[in-house]
């Protein structure tokens, strides 16, 4: 692979559609648009095309074709399009005629991106978004990668960056430049008036990572009671499928069931778990063990019960659920359901929803949405707060400030340690 081929790739879904679209990007971009319909297509302004095999000159399908030159392209290079009939023997004829062309090879897994980050068209928070933002299943998960992909995170390291750079200027002009008469007097106050604020905003940004970094995932809601207590059936209401099996055989469950939910555009994943009584065997034993396991990774769990029994001790938020509200009056304290009726699986819902929203957002904020971008912030501050502690040589201070600024780097995929001495030389007129 080399930065010169021409890569082709089917953009939309596999199989039967109304529509497919075909992505060409790099040099032979343009030159293959023109073997397939006849003729370069006017610069971004879609055109009608046939579409013709070029080695036997046979029709294959009537559509649309566009041309972007590089760079302005989403890829940076020169780029094409072909919309076509989503059929799949049209998409295979397409793509089959695009592979005999010389030059042209099919695209790897997420190369079209890979070229718009190397080509400065994204950084690597925004890749990283637009893959959130196609697996996004909500509201919120949507609007946090929208956010990211948007260049919000992007923004705000390159303005945390440019406070280090300024920073950096102070230290590296008053060991290198301090005799000269144009570089401002050099004092440890200016350099934490500059780093103070600083940290603390990156601070804020950290508080709010771990709600992100969940966004994505989703709000993990454990369901928990005893044996035929109504905890499959109320997985099966909830999800409107037959996820789990329900039998009046205690320990009919052995193992976890996750469910995927959209509650009030929140993602919400559910978990079906063993009866929690003592094990009757081996297995249903291991069933209890990995539910006990879990429910301490949850941010809710449910306590089904059809009686007035207190749940198990752990450190989750808990909501009482009394089941089967049909058979057995309803409990103080608790949301009443029946799961074959539907009666209260509504406030049950809202009562999730309520709980995932104040732990999770809406997404509208979010910065720091995964573990590499959390982790490269926490070395920044642990760099910057080194330095506000004082005590330190000038020489260790600004390595310092390097280590915080490749770490902020890291996390948009920029490193370039030329914007300090340039920052050095405009700001304090040195070298005249």
């Amino acid at each position: 692979m080399t930065v010169t081929d021409t890569i082709f790739a089917l953009g939309t879904g596999a199989g039967r559609a109304a529509i497919a679209v075909i992505r060409i990007s790099g040099p032979g971009a343009g030159g293959a648009l023109a073997a397939l319909v006849g003729k370069l297509p006017k610069p971004r302004q879609a055109s009608f095309a046939i579409l013709r095999d070029p080695q036997t000159g046979e029709m294959l399908d009537r559509g649309l074709a566009l041309f972007f030159p590089g760079p302005a392209s989403s890829t940076g290079e020169d780029y094409g399009e072909l919309q076509l009939h989503g059929g799949r023997a049209v998409v295979e004829g397409a793509l089959a005629a695009l592979h005999r062309l010389p030059g042209l090879r099919p695209a790897e897994p997420g190369e079209f991106a890979r070229r718009g980050f190397a080509n400065g068209k994204l950084d690597l928070s925004q890749a990283e978004a637009l893959a959130d933002l196609i697996d996004a299943q909500t509201e919120a998960q949507r609007r946090q990668a929208l956010r990211v992909a948007g260049g919000a995170l992007r923004r705000k390291v390159e303005a945390w960056r440019a406070a280090l750079v300024e920073s950096l200027a102070l230290v590296e002009a008053e060991l290198d430049f301090s005799d000269e008469a144009d570089v401002g007097a050099f004092s440890p106050a200016r350099l934490s008036a500059l780093l103070s604020p600083l940290a603390e905003d990156m601070r804020a940004a950290l508080q709010l990572a771990p709600a992100s970094e969940r966004m994505r995932d989703g709000f993990l809601v454990m369901i928990l009671g005893r044996p035929n207590v109504g905890k499959s059936t109320l997985i099966n209401a909830l999800t409107r499928r037959d996820l789990a099996i329900v039998s009046p055989i205690p320990g009919t469950t052995r193992d976890m069931i996750e469910a995927h939910l959209d509650i009030g555009g929140m993602p919400v994943t559910l978990i079906d778990t063993a009866g929690l009584r003592e094990a009757a065997d081996a297995i249903e034993r291991i069933g209890v063990d990995r539910t006990l396991a879990r429910v301490e990774t949850a941010d809710l769990a449910l306590w089904l019960s059809d009686s007035a029994e207190a749940p198990p001790e752990h450190d989750v938020e808990t909501i009482r659920v009394a089941t089967k509200t049909d058979l057995t009056p309803a409990l103080e304290g608790a949301i009443g359901v029946c799961a074959l009726s539907g009666e209260g699986l509504q406030t049950l819902a809202a009562a999730i929803e309520t709980r995932a929203r104040a732990r999770l957002g809406d997404g509208a904020t979010s910065l720091i949405v995964r573990e590499r971008h959390r982790h490269a912030l926490e070395q920044a501050v642990e760099s910057i707060d080194s330095i506000l502690v004082g005590g330190e040589a000038l020489e260790i201070q600004a390595e310092a400030l390097r280590r915080a600024s490749r770490a902020l780097g890291r996390i948009v995929g920029a490193v370039d340690v030329e914007e300090i001495l340039d920052a050095v030389f405009s700001r304090f007129c040195i070298g005249k």
